[in-house]
């Protein structure tokens, strides 16, 4: 290797005065970028968590109606109201005067 020594000693100054200039910019960058992920992986952590507590609802909710119900056909009372058999209707007298 037969490098002109002036010329490496260019690179390397160049180089250092580089990394020198944007050494304050290089860490409010990185948490930036640090703190992007952050929020990213929260997001996407959040939509996973919902998206399957609604597939783990609206398959409890098929499983008993048995009819391909929704989420909302569940919580409207098919499932949470006390439903006891009816007893028949009583026969009401009709009386005409």
């Amino acid at each position: 290797m037969n490098q002109n020594p002036i010329t490496t000693t260019v690179t390397a100054v160049g180089l250092a005065g580089g990394a020198a200039f944007l050494a304050p910019v290089a860490a409010p960058a990185i948490h930036g970028i640090a703190g992007f992920a952050v929020v990213g992986l929260g997001v996407y952590a959040t939509g996973s968590a919902v998206f399957n507590a609604t597939r783990f609802l609206n398959e409890k909710a098929t499983g008993i109606l048995n009819d391909g119900a929704m989420v909302v056909e569940l919580i409207k009372g098919s499932v949470l109201s006390n439903s006891r058999p009816k007893a028949p209707a009583k026969e009401v007298p009709f009386r005409r005067k």
